[in-house]
């Protein structure tokens, strides 16, 4: 039988999780890029999912936050644009649009399942 998390506990996974996709996230985003081996893949749709991922722990442990989260997750992103030209990449407007509609749409879901889980117990 599997035991379900105190909030508490819950809470610390999800700001732990949080903390190690950003770093990931941080990592892929502000090292010099490389030329790109495989196929070819939208560079927007990693955005969107990276920042998708990014939003859901916390949107799953505090869905009432949910605004806070997806601002927290799109200043990030705001944040890595801004460093990237002093890394060697491109500053790009559209890279930010896929983060904030990353976060928003991983945000809202993470919530959207966290509220319909909260009514069911």
């Amino acid at each position: 039988m599997i035991y379900p998390l105190s909030p508490q506990r819950a809470a610390r996974w999800a700001w732990i999780a949080t903390f190690l996709l950003a770093a990931l996230l941080g990592a892929l985003t502000l090292t010099p890029s490389v030329p790109s081996v495989g196929p070819a893949t939208n560079d927007k749709v990693q955005h969107f999912i990276g920042f998708a991922l990014l939003a859901a722990p916390l949107g799953v442990a505090y869905p009432r936050r949910i605004l806070a989260v997806i601002f927290a997750a799109v200043l990030f992103g705001a944040m890595i644009e801004l460093v990237q030209p002093f890394v060697g990449r491109e500053r790009e407007g559209a890279d930010l649009i896929a983060d904030t509609l990353g976060a928003v749409f991983g945000g809202t879901l993470a919530r959207v399942w966290a509220l319909r889980r909260a009514r069911v117990r």
